[in-house]
Protein backbone atom coordinates (compact mmCIF):
# COMPACT_ATOMS: atom_id res chain seq x y z
CA UNK A 1 0.00 0.00 0.00
CA UNK A 2 1.32 3.45 -0.76
CA UNK A 3 1.46 5.83 1.75
CA UNK A 4 1.67 9.74 0.96
CA UNK A 5 3.80 12.38 3.83
CA UNK A 6 0.05 12.69 5.28
CA UNK A 7 -0.61 8.58 6.02
CA UNK A 8 -3.43 8.48 3.49
CA UNK A 9 -4.08 5.75 0.76
CA UNK A 10 -2.82 6.68 -2.78
CA UNK A 11 -4.09 4.23 -3.96
CA UNK A 12 -5.41 0.30 -3.49
CA UNK A 13 -2.86 -2.20 -2.80
CA UNK A 14 -2.44 -4.80 -5.67
CA UNK A 15 -0.07 -7.22 -3.65
CA UNK A 16 -0.26 -10.58 -2.94
CA UNK A 17 -2.38 -10.69 0.29
CA UNK A 18 -4.63 -13.55 2.63
CA UNK A 19 -7.84 -11.21 1.59
CA UNK A 20 -8.30 -13.77 -1.72
CA UNK A 21 -11.31 -16.09 -3.09
CA UNK A 22 -9.62 -19.18 -0.62
CA UNK A 23 -10.52 -17.06 2.40
CA UNK A 24 -13.85 -18.57 2.72
CA UNK A 25 -15.58 -21.46 4.02
CA UNK A 26 -15.57 -25.04 2.28
CA UNK A 27 -19.81 -24.98 2.37
CA UNK A 28 -19.09 -21.96 0.15
CA UNK A 29 -17.20 -23.64 -3.04
CA UNK A 30 -19.47 -27.18 -2.52
CA UNK A 31 -22.73 -24.35 -2.39
CA UNK A 32 -21.44 -22.90 -5.69
CA UNK A 33 -21.13 -26.61 -7.04
CA UNK A 34 -24.44 -27.05 -6.18
CA UNK A 35 -25.85 -24.09 -7.58
CA UNK A 36 -23.77 -24.76 -10.99
CA UNK A 37 -25.25 -28.65 -11.52
CA UNK A 38 -28.62 -26.57 -10.70
CA UNK A 39 -27.95 -24.50 -13.59
CA UNK A 40 -28.13 -21.66 -11.69
CA UNK A 41 -25.28 -19.75 -13.57
CA UNK A 42 -27.70 -16.71 -14.55
CA UNK A 43 -29.64 -16.57 -10.77
CA UNK A 44 -29.25 -12.96 -10.19
CA UNK A 45 -29.40 -12.31 -6.20
CA UNK A 46 -29.74 -9.79 -3.45
CA UNK A 47 -27.89 -10.07 -0.35
CA UNK A 48 -28.16 -8.06 2.90
CA UNK A 49 -25.07 -8.13 5.08
CA UNK A 50 -26.32 -6.65 8.91
CA UNK A 51 -26.57 -7.70 12.80
CA UNK A 52 -28.73 -8.29 15.06
CA UNK A 53 -27.89 -6.66 18.46
CA UNK A 54 -24.68 -4.08 19.59
CA UNK A 55 -22.18 -4.90 20.90
CA UNK A 56 -20.38 -4.17 24.78
CA UNK A 57 -24.02 -4.09 26.16
CA UNK A 58 -24.16 -0.52 23.80
CA UNK A 59 -26.93 0.57 21.50
CA UNK A 60 -24.53 1.89 18.62
CA UNK A 61 -21.76 -0.15 16.12
CA UNK A 62 -19.16 1.71 13.79
CA UNK A 63 -18.99 0.03 10.63
CA UNK A 64 -15.73 -0.61 9.38
CA UNK A 65 -14.19 -2.74 6.63
CA UNK A 66 -15.59 -1.17 3.66
CA UNK A 67 -12.49 -0.51 1.94
CA UNK A 68 -10.98 -3.88 2.27
CA UNK A 69 -14.51 -5.24 1.31
CA UNK A 70 -13.74 -3.24 -2.00
CA UNK A 71 -10.14 -4.43 -2.38
CA UNK A 72 -11.50 -7.92 -2.34
CA UNK A 73 -13.89 -7.53 -5.05
CA UNK A 74 -11.44 -5.10 -7.09
CA UNK A 75 -9.11 -8.73 -7.08
CA UNK A 76 -11.54 -11.33 -6.75
CA UNK A 77 -10.50 -13.86 -9.43
CA UNK A 78 -9.49 -17.80 -8.45
CA UNK A 79 -5.88 -18.56 -9.67
CA UNK A 80 -4.29 -21.45 -11.01
CA UNK A 81 -3.01 -22.65 -8.06
CA UNK A 82 -5.99 -22.30 -6.20
CA UNK A 83 -7.57 -24.04 -8.68
CA UNK A 84 -5.35 -27.01 -8.17
CA UNK A 85 -5.56 -27.19 -4.84
CA UNK A 86 -9.49 -27.30 -5.30
CA UNK A 87 -9.23 -30.05 -7.11
CA UNK A 88 -6.76 -31.74 -4.05
CA UNK A 89 -9.77 -31.21 -1.36
CA UNK A 90 -13.18 -31.60 -3.22
CA UNK A 91 -14.56 -35.25 -4.12
CA UNK A 92 -13.23 -36.66 -7.60
CA UNK A 93 -16.97 -36.69 -8.55
CA UNK A 94 -16.67 -32.96 -9.09
CA UNK A 95 -16.24 -32.40 -12.78
CA UNK A 96 -13.43 -30.68 -14.58
CA UNK A 97 -16.11 -28.10 -16.70
CA UNK A 98 -16.94 -26.72 -13.23
CA UNK A 99 -13.66 -25.83 -12.17
CA UNK A 100 -13.09 -23.97 -15.75
CA UNK A 101 -16.48 -22.11 -14.75
CA UNK A 102 -14.79 -20.69 -11.55
CA UNK A 103 -11.30 -19.52 -13.38
CA UNK A 104 -13.65 -17.70 -15.31
CA UNK A 105 -15.14 -15.48 -12.32
CA UNK A 106 -14.76 -12.03 -11.17
CA UNK A 107 -16.68 -9.61 -9.31
CA UNK A 108 -16.97 -7.43 -12.26
CA UNK A 109 -21.19 -8.20 -12.29
CA UNK A 110 -21.60 -7.53 -9.07
CA UNK A 111 -22.89 -4.32 -7.51
CA UNK A 112 -22.32 -3.42 -3.82
CA UNK A 113 -24.40 -0.64 -2.07
CA UNK A 114 -22.79 0.77 1.66
CA UNK A 115 -22.95 2.54 4.60
CA UNK A 116 -19.99 4.95 4.79
CA UNK A 117 -17.14 3.22 6.50
CA UNK A 118 -16.80 5.32 9.99
CA UNK A 119 -20.92 5.46 10.24
CA UNK A 120 -22.71 4.96 13.47
CA UNK A 121 -25.33 2.23 12.37
CA UNK A 122 -27.59 -0.05 14.46
CA UNK A 123 -29.36 -3.79 14.47
CA UNK A 124 -31.19 -5.03 11.26
CA UNK A 125 -29.54 -1.98 9.33
CA UNK A 126 -28.35 -2.91 5.81
CA UNK A 127 -24.56 -1.74 6.34
CA UNK A 128 -23.87 -3.31 2.60
CA UNK A 129 -26.04 -4.27 -0.02
CA UNK A 130 -24.77 -6.63 -2.10
CA UNK A 131 -26.45 -7.76 -5.68
CA UNK A 132 -25.06 -9.65 -8.82
CA UNK A 133 -24.64 -13.43 -10.22
CA UNK A 134 -25.71 -15.86 -6.85
CA UNK A 135 -22.64 -17.86 -7.41
CA UNK A 136 -20.27 -15.35 -7.27
CA UNK A 137 -21.98 -13.81 -4.56
CA UNK A 138 -22.63 -17.04 -2.45
CA UNK A 139 -18.65 -17.23 -2.55
CA UNK A 140 -18.09 -13.71 -0.94
CA UNK A 141 -20.28 -14.34 1.86
CA UNK A 142 -17.72 -15.75 4.52
CA UNK A 143 -14.78 -13.10 2.81
CA UNK A 144 -16.92 -9.83 3.35
CA UNK A 145 -18.25 -11.38 7.18
CA UNK A 146 -14.58 -11.55 8.21
CA UNK A 147 -13.68 -7.98 7.03
CA UNK A 148 -16.73 -6.40 8.36
CA UNK A 149 -16.99 -8.39 11.76
CA UNK A 150 -13.63 -7.97 13.85
CA UNK A 151 -13.00 -4.20 11.99
CA UNK A 152 -16.87 -2.85 12.97
CA UNK A 153 -15.86 -4.44 16.72
CA UNK A 154 -12.62 -2.84 16.95
CA UNK A 155 -13.62 0.49 15.77
CA UNK A 156 -16.70 0.45 18.07
CA UNK A 157 -14.85 -0.97 21.21
CA UNK A 158 -11.92 2.26 20.29
CA UNK A 159 -14.83 4.51 20.04
CA UNK A 160 -16.48 3.29 23.48
CA UNK A 161 -12.90 4.46 25.21
CA UNK A 162 -12.86 7.72 23.57
CA UNK A 163 -16.55 8.37 24.92
CA UNK A 164 -15.31 7.47 28.66
CA UNK A 165 -12.04 9.27 28.26
CA UNK A 166 -13.27 12.36 27.18
CA UNK A 167 -10.02 14.37 25.69
CA UNK A 168 -7.67 12.23 27.60
CA UNK A 169 -4.71 10.61 24.50
CA UNK A 170 -4.96 7.12 24.03
CA UNK A 171 -2.65 5.38 22.77
CA UNK A 172 -3.13 1.17 21.22
CA UNK A 173 -0.21 -1.16 22.72
CA UNK A 174 -2.07 -4.00 22.46
CA UNK A 175 0.26 -5.85 19.36
CA UNK A 176 1.77 -8.58 21.48
CA UNK A 177 -1.80 -9.62 22.86
CA UNK A 178 -3.28 -9.92 19.82
CA UNK A 179 -4.86 -12.76 17.83
CA UNK A 180 -2.07 -13.07 15.71
CA UNK A 181 -0.05 -10.57 13.37
CA UNK A 182 -3.47 -10.03 10.94
CA UNK A 183 -5.22 -9.20 14.01
CA UNK A 184 -2.82 -7.27 15.70
CA UNK A 185 -2.65 -5.19 12.37
CA UNK A 186 -6.32 -5.11 11.92
CA UNK A 187 -6.90 -3.79 15.63
CA UNK A 188 -4.81 -1.16 15.15
CA UNK A 189 -6.10 0.02 11.97
CA UNK A 190 -9.43 0.09 13.21
CA UNK A 191 -8.76 1.33 16.85
CA UNK A 192 -7.42 4.45 15.06
CA UNK A 193 -10.61 4.85 13.20
CA UNK A 194 -12.87 4.67 15.96
CA UNK A 195 -10.62 7.71 18.43
CA UNK A 196 -7.39 6.21 19.63
CA UNK A 197 -4.61 8.58 18.83
CA UNK A 198 -1.67 6.68 18.08
CA UNK A 199 -0.33 3.08 17.77
CA UNK A 200 2.83 1.41 19.51
CA UNK A 201 2.61 -1.30 16.59
CA UNK A 202 5.53 -0.18 14.49
CA UNK A 203 3.81 -1.45 10.99
CA UNK A 204 1.10 -0.86 11.21
CA UNK A 205 2.40 2.96 11.35
CA UNK A 206 4.26 2.58 8.05
CA UNK A 207 0.88 0.76 6.56
CA UNK A 208 -1.17 2.91 7.46
CA UNK A 209 0.58 6.21 8.20
CA UNK A 210 -1.07 5.95 11.98
CA UNK A 211 1.73 8.13 14.23
CA UNK A 212 3.47 5.55 16.68
CA UNK A 213 4.36 6.37 20.26
CA UNK A 214 6.71 4.81 21.92
CA UNK A 215 6.25 2.79 25.38
CA UNK A 216 8.93 2.13 27.51
CA UNK A 217 8.47 -1.67 28.72
CA UNK A 218 9.29 -3.00 32.74
CA UNK A 219 11.92 -5.06 31.11
CA UNK A 220 14.06 -2.01 30.21
CA UNK A 221 14.37 -0.90 33.47
CA UNK A 222 15.00 -4.12 34.79
CA UNK A 223 18.18 -4.61 32.50
CA UNK A 224 19.41 -1.50 33.89
CA UNK A 225 18.87 -2.09 37.52
CA UNK A 226 22.76 -2.57 39.11
CA UNK A 227 23.91 -0.57 36.33
CA UNK A 228 25.98 2.83 38.31
CA UNK A 229 25.44 5.89 36.40
CA UNK A 230 28.78 6.85 37.90
CA UNK A 231 30.34 4.45 35.86
CA UNK A 232 28.60 5.47 32.34
CA UNK A 233 29.48 8.18 30.29
CA UNK A 234 26.40 10.13 31.32
CA UNK A 235 27.56 13.73 29.37
CA UNK A 236 25.08 15.29 27.03
CA UNK A 237 25.77 18.06 24.58
CA UNK A 238 23.44 20.61 24.60
CA UNK A 239 20.69 20.84 22.02
CA UNK A 240 21.53 24.02 20.49
CA UNK A 241 25.39 22.76 20.76
CA UNK A 242 28.35 23.41 22.66
CA UNK A 243 30.58 21.79 25.31
CA UNK A 244 28.97 18.33 26.51
CA UNK A 245 27.92 18.68 30.41
CA UNK A 246 26.92 15.46 32.57
CA UNK A 247 24.20 14.79 32.95
CA UNK A 248 23.96 13.10 36.05
CA UNK A 249 25.87 15.87 37.86
CA UNK A 250 22.83 18.32 36.73
CA UNK A 251 20.76 15.92 37.56
CA UNK A 252 21.94 15.75 41.59
CA UNK A 253 21.93 19.12 41.45
CA UNK A 254 18.42 19.55 41.10
CA UNK A 255 17.34 16.58 42.95
CA UNK A 256 18.40 18.51 46.19
CA UNK A 257 16.16 21.53 45.37
CA UNK A 258 13.33 19.59 44.59
CA UNK A 259 13.76 18.00 47.91
CA UNK A 260 13.69 21.19 49.49
CA UNK A 261 10.59 22.69 47.67
CA UNK A 262 8.64 19.45 48.22
CA UNK A 263 9.88 19.32 52.06
CA UNK A 264 11.10 15.75 52.10
CA UNK A 265 14.41 14.79 53.83
CA UNK A 266 17.02 16.29 52.09
CA UNK A 267 19.66 13.83 53.79
CA UNK A 268 18.63 10.85 52.28
CA UNK A 269 20.49 9.15 49.93
CA UNK A 270 20.40 11.57 46.75
CA UNK A 271 22.15 8.92 44.46
CA UNK A 272 19.87 5.09 43.82
CA UNK A 273 19.63 2.91 41.10
CA UNK A 274 16.09 4.35 39.88
CA UNK A 275 18.09 8.01 39.47
CA UNK A 276 20.97 6.23 37.84
CA UNK A 277 18.43 4.36 34.91
CA UNK A 278 16.61 7.28 34.45
CA UNK A 279 20.32 9.65 33.84
CA UNK A 280 21.32 6.33 31.55
CA UNK A 281 17.47 6.47 29.57
CA UNK A 282 17.94 10.48 29.11
CA UNK A 283 21.23 11.00 27.61
CA UNK A 284 20.18 7.99 25.18
CA UNK A 285 16.45 9.75 24.27
CA UNK A 286 16.83 13.14 25.67
CA UNK A 287 14.45 14.79 23.29
CA UNK A 288 10.76 13.39 24.45
CA UNK A 289 12.39 11.56 27.51
CA UNK A 290 9.35 9.41 29.26
CA UNK A 291 10.00 6.72 31.71
CA UNK A 292 7.91 4.17 33.62
CA UNK A 293 7.93 5.18 37.33
CA UNK A 294 7.55 2.47 39.93
CA UNK A 295 5.38 3.33 42.68
CA UNK A 296 7.68 2.38 45.70
CA UNK A 297 8.25 5.47 47.65
CA UNK A 298 7.08 7.29 44.85
CA UNK A 299 6.66 11.11 46.34
CA UNK A 300 10.56 10.85 47.69
CA UNK A 301 12.44 8.66 45.16
CA UNK A 302 10.27 8.37 41.93
CA UNK A 303 8.81 11.50 40.94
CA UNK A 304 11.49 13.31 42.58
CA UNK A 305 14.23 11.47 40.17
CA UNK A 306 11.78 12.26 37.38
CA UNK A 307 11.51 15.72 37.67
CA UNK A 308 15.06 16.26 38.62
CA UNK A 309 16.62 14.25 35.26
CA UNK A 310 13.28 16.89 33.47
CA UNK A 311 15.14 19.93 34.81
CA UNK A 312 18.35 18.92 33.59
CA UNK A 313 17.58 18.18 30.55
CA UNK A 314 15.98 21.44 30.39
CA UNK A 315 19.00 22.76 31.21
CA UNK A 316 20.73 21.67 28.32
CA UNK A 317 17.96 22.45 25.99
CA UNK A 318 15.67 19.49 25.70
CA UNK A 319 11.97 19.15 26.73
CA UNK A 320 10.91 15.56 28.74
CA UNK A 321 7.38 14.12 27.71
CA UNK A 322 6.09 12.71 30.98
CA UNK A 323 5.62 9.39 33.21
CA UNK A 324 4.06 5.89 32.76
CA UNK A 325 2.14 4.42 35.43
CA UNK A 326 1.12 0.70 34.97
CA UNK A 327 0.58 -0.06 39.48
CA UNK A 328 -1.14 0.92 42.35
CA UNK A 329 -3.52 3.72 43.11
CA UNK A 330 -3.54 5.17 39.63
CA UNK A 331 -5.88 8.24 40.58
CA UNK A 332 -3.56 9.45 43.36
CA UNK A 333 -0.35 8.81 41.90
CA UNK A 334 -1.59 10.58 39.21
CA UNK A 335 -2.53 13.61 41.57
CA UNK A 336 0.33 13.73 43.08
CA UNK A 337 2.38 14.04 39.97
CA UNK A 338 0.17 16.91 38.59
CA UNK A 339 0.82 18.62 42.02
CA UNK A 340 4.15 18.21 41.21
CA UNK A 341 4.57 19.45 38.19
CA UNK A 342 2.50 22.44 38.74
CA UNK A 343 4.40 23.27 42.02
CA UNK A 344 7.97 22.97 39.72
CA UNK A 345 6.01 24.98 36.90
CA UNK A 346 5.52 28.21 39.47
CA UNK A 347 8.38 27.81 41.06
CA UNK A 348 10.38 27.47 37.89
CA UNK A 349 8.84 29.59 35.58
CA UNK A 350 7.96 26.59 33.17
CA UNK A 351 4.79 27.04 31.86
CA UNK A 352 5.22 23.23 29.91
CA UNK A 353 5.94 21.39 33.23
CA UNK A 354 2.38 21.34 33.89
CA UNK A 355 1.81 19.72 30.61
CA UNK A 356 4.04 16.82 31.24
CA UNK A 357 2.01 13.63 30.22
CA UNK A 358 0.78 11.10 32.83
CA UNK A 359 0.14 8.25 31.24
CA UNK A 360 -1.51 4.83 32.62
CA UNK A 361 -1.38 1.82 31.17
CA UNK A 362 -1.78 -1.74 32.28
CA UNK A 363 -4.90 -3.73 32.09
CA UNK A 364 -7.09 -0.48 31.37
CA UNK A 365 -10.61 -1.06 30.46
CA UNK A 366 -13.82 0.73 30.15
CA UNK A 367 -14.89 0.32 33.89
CA UNK A 368 -11.29 1.33 34.96
CA UNK A 369 -11.58 4.70 33.20
CA UNK A 370 -15.21 5.45 34.96
CA UNK A 371 -14.02 4.73 38.14
CA UNK A 372 -10.85 6.60 37.57
CA UNK A 373 -13.26 9.41 36.22
CA UNK A 374 -14.88 9.24 39.36
CA UNK A 375 -12.34 10.00 41.67
CA UNK A 376 -11.07 12.81 39.97
CA UNK A 377 -7.80 11.76 38.24
CA UNK A 378 -5.30 13.76 36.77
CA UNK A 379 -4.45 10.89 34.15
CA UNK A 380 -3.92 12.89 30.58
CA UNK A 381 -3.21 10.01 28.57
CA UNK A 382 -3.93 5.96 28.56
CA UNK A 383 -2.08 3.05 27.27
CA UNK A 384 -4.88 -0.07 26.38
CA UNK A 385 -3.91 -3.10 25.30
CA UNK A 386 -5.32 -6.21 25.44
CA UNK A 387 -8.92 -5.08 26.53
CA UNK A 388 -9.10 -3.00 23.38
CA UNK A 389 -7.39 -5.24 20.55
CA UNK A 390 -9.00 -8.70 21.56
CA UNK A 391 -12.07 -6.79 22.54
CA UNK A 392 -11.99 -8.68 26.14
CA UNK A 393 -15.43 -7.55 27.11
CA UNK A 394 -17.27 -9.74 23.40
CA UNK A 395 -15.11 -11.51 21.07
CA UNK A 396 -17.14 -11.38 18.04
CA UNK A 397 -20.53 -8.60 16.63
CA UNK A 398 -22.08 -11.42 15.12
CA UNK A 399 -22.74 -9.91 11.46
CA UNK A 400 -24.75 -12.33 8.90
CA UNK A 401 -25.03 -12.65 5.06
CA UNK A 402 -28.50 -13.12 4.16
CA UNK A 403 -30.59 -13.32 0.69
CA UNK A 404 -33.50 -11.36 0.41
CA UNK A 405 -34.03 -11.45 -3.21
CA UNK A 406 -33.41 -14.16 -5.66
CA UNK A 407 -34.83 -13.47 -9.56
CA UNK A 408 -36.75 -10.03 -8.17
CA UNK A 409 -38.18 -12.34 -6.29
CA UNK A 410 -38.16 -11.76 -2.54
CA UNK A 411 -36.14 -14.47 -0.12
CA UNK A 412 -37.18 -14.59 3.28
CA UNK A 413 -35.90 -16.54 6.25
CA UNK A 414 -37.76 -17.80 9.05
CA UNK A 415 -37.67 -18.75 12.22
CA UNK A 416 -39.47 -19.71 15.20
CA UNK A 417 -37.82 -16.72 16.90
CA UNK A 418 -39.02 -13.55 15.36
CA UNK A 419 -35.83 -12.21 16.22
CA UNK A 420 -33.92 -13.88 13.26
CA UNK A 421 -36.33 -13.54 10.96
CA UNK A 422 -35.14 -11.03 8.00
CA UNK A 423 -36.37 -8.45 6.03
CA UNK A 424 -37.51 -10.04 2.63
CA UNK A 425 -36.52 -7.42 -0.75
CA UNK A 426 -34.44 -4.41 -2.01
CA UNK A 427 -34.04 -2.07 0.74
CA UNK A 428 -33.03 1.90 0.76
CA UNK A 429 -31.98 3.03 4.26
CA UNK A 430 -32.23 6.60 5.22
CA UNK A 431 -31.26 8.27 8.51
CA UNK A 432 -34.31 10.81 9.65
CA UNK A 433 -32.69 13.94 11.82
CA UNK A 434 -35.02 15.92 14.01
CA UNK A 435 -34.88 19.95 14.40
CA UNK A 436 -32.14 19.99 16.55
CA UNK A 437 -29.78 17.95 14.65
CA UNK A 438 -29.93 14.72 16.32
CA UNK A 439 -30.63 11.32 14.47
CA UNK A 440 -33.51 10.04 15.29
CA UNK A 441 -34.58 6.88 13.53
CA UNK A 442 -33.78 5.24 10.45
CA UNK A 443 -35.76 4.55 8.04
CA UNK A 444 -35.68 1.59 5.88
CA UNK A 445 -38.34 0.90 2.45
CA UNK A 446 -38.21 -1.22 -0.43
CA UNK A 447 -36.25 -0.05 -3.30
CA UNK A 448 -39.22 1.03 -5.17
CA UNK A 449 -40.69 3.22 -2.53
CA UNK A 450 -40.18 7.39 -3.05
CA UNK A 451 -37.68 8.17 -0.36
CA UNK A 452 -38.54 10.22 2.82
CA UNK A 453 -38.72 14.32 2.25
CA UNK A 454 -37.81 16.78 4.61
CA UNK A 455 -40.60 18.55 6.29
CA UNK A 456 -43.02 15.97 5.16
CA UNK A 457 -45.07 13.38 8.04
CA UNK A 458 -43.61 10.16 7.46
CA UNK A 459 -45.19 7.04 9.23
CA UNK A 460 -42.35 5.05 10.96
CA UNK A 461 -43.29 1.15 11.75
CA UNK A 462 -41.76 -1.39 13.79
CA UNK A 463 -40.55 -4.28 11.83
CA UNK A 464 -42.24 -6.99 14.05
CA UNK A 465 -44.73 -5.24 16.12
CA UNK A 466 -47.62 -4.05 15.01
CA UNK A 467 -48.69 -1.86 17.45
CA UNK A 468 -45.59 0.26 17.73
CA UNK A 469 -45.51 3.01 15.21
CA UNK A 470 -45.03 6.77 15.17
CA UNK A 471 -45.26 9.62 12.59
CA UNK A 472 -41.98 12.09 11.99
CA UNK A 473 -41.43 14.95 10.09
CA UNK A 474 -37.49 15.19 9.25
CA UNK A 475 -35.54 18.14 9.26
CA UNK A 476 -33.11 16.19 7.57
CA UNK A 477 -33.59 13.12 5.28
CA UNK A 478 -29.66 11.12 4.57
CA UNK A 479 -29.57 8.57 2.38
CA UNK A 480 -27.60 5.72 3.92
CA UNK A 481 -26.55 2.90 1.19
CA UNK A 482 -24.55 4.24 -1.62
CA UNK A 483 -22.93 2.53 -4.71
CA UNK A 484 -19.24 1.86 -4.27
CA UNK A 485 -19.04 -0.50 -7.02
CA UNK A 486 -20.29 -1.23 -10.49
CA UNK A 487 -19.01 -2.49 -13.97
CA UNK A 488 -15.98 -3.64 -12.16
CA UNK A 489 -14.62 -0.72 -10.89
CA UNK A 490 -15.68 2.51 -7.90
CA UNK A 491 -18.22 4.15 -8.20
CA UNK A 492 -16.83 6.49 -5.30
CA UNK A 493 -13.67 7.98 -4.29
CA UNK A 494 -12.56 6.00 -0.96
CA UNK A 495 -11.62 8.36 1.71
CA UNK A 496 -8.40 8.18 3.42
CA UNK A 497 -7.99 6.80 7.17
CA UNK A 498 -8.03 10.33 8.75
CA UNK A 499 -11.28 10.79 6.65
CA UNK A 500 -12.86 7.83 7.86
CA UNK A 501 -11.66 8.66 11.60
CA UNK A 502 -13.43 12.10 11.32
CA UNK A 503 -15.91 10.47 9.68
CA UNK A 504 -16.63 8.52 13.37
CA UNK A 505 -15.98 11.74 15.29
CA UNK A 506 -18.91 13.54 13.51
CA UNK A 507 -20.97 10.45 13.14
CA UNK A 508 -21.40 10.39 17.39
CA UNK A 509 -21.48 13.77 17.49
CA UNK A 510 -24.95 13.01 15.70
CA UNK A 511 -26.39 10.72 18.71
CA UNK A 512 -27.69 12.18 21.81
CA UNK A 513 -25.70 11.39 24.90
CA UNK A 514 -27.92 8.93 26.04
CA UNK A 515 -27.92 6.56 23.22
CA UNK A 516 -24.36 7.01 23.60
CA UNK A 517 -24.03 6.43 27.78
CA UNK A 518 -22.14 3.25 29.13
CA UNK A 519 -25.61 2.41 31.62
CA UNK A 520 -28.49 1.68 30.29
CA UNK A 521 -28.28 3.56 27.18
CA UNK A 522 -31.39 4.34 25.39
CA UNK A 523 -32.23 2.52 22.45
CA UNK A 524 -32.49 3.68 18.62
CA UNK A 525 -34.81 3.17 16.22
CA UNK A 526 -34.69 1.42 12.78
CA UNK A 527 -38.40 1.48 11.44
CA UNK A 528 -39.64 0.48 8.30
CA UNK A 529 -42.00 1.97 5.89
CA UNK A 530 -45.76 0.89 6.38
CA UNK A 531 -45.37 -0.68 2.61
CA UNK A 532 -41.92 -2.24 3.33
CA UNK A 533 -43.86 -3.08 6.84
CA UNK A 534 -46.95 -5.15 4.68
CA UNK A 535 -44.74 -6.30 2.53
CA UNK A 536 -42.62 -8.27 4.89
CA UNK A 537 -45.82 -9.30 6.55
CA UNK A 538 -47.39 -10.58 3.64
CA UNK A 539 -44.14 -12.73 2.34
CA UNK A 540 -43.94 -13.96 6.01
CA UNK A 541 -47.37 -15.37 6.32
CA UNK A 542 -46.98 -16.31 2.22
CA UNK A 543 -43.90 -18.35 3.22
CA UNK A 544 -44.82 -19.49 7.05
CA UNK A 545 -46.36 -23.51 6.75
CA UNK A 546 -49.87 -23.71 7.79
CA UNK A 547 -49.77 -26.46 10.99
CA UNK A 548 -52.42 -29.08 10.82
CA UNK A 549 -54.42 -30.13 14.07
CA UNK A 550 -55.41 -33.62 14.66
Amino acid sequence: MNINSNGTNEELSENDSIIQPLLTDLYQITMAYAYWKSGKTKDYSVFDLFFRKNPFGGEFTIFAGLEECLKFLKKFRFSKTDLEYLKQILPDSIEESFFNYLSSLTGHDVRLYAIAEGSVVFPRLPLMRVEGPLIVVQLMETTFLNLVNFASLVATNAARFRIVSGNVSLIECGLCKAQGPDGGLSASKYSYIGGIDATSNVLAGKLFGIPVQKINAPDYLVSLNGSSANTRNTHLSPKQGGKPRCLLELTLKWKQQLLILFKENSNQNEMDDELGNLVLQAVTFPDGFMTLVHIEDIERKGLVNFCAVALALNDLGYRAAGIRLNSGDLAYVSKVANSYFTKIKLKYKLAWFEHLIIMASNGINEDTIISLNEQIHKINCFGIGRHLVTCQRQPALGCVFKMVELNNQPRMKLSQDPFKVTMAGSKEAYRLYSNNGYALVDLLLRSTEQPPNENEKILCRHPLEESKRAYMMPAKVEKLLNLYWENGQFTKKLPTLKEIKEKVNNSLKSLRSDIKRNLNPTPYKVAVSDELYNFIHDSWLKSAPIEELF
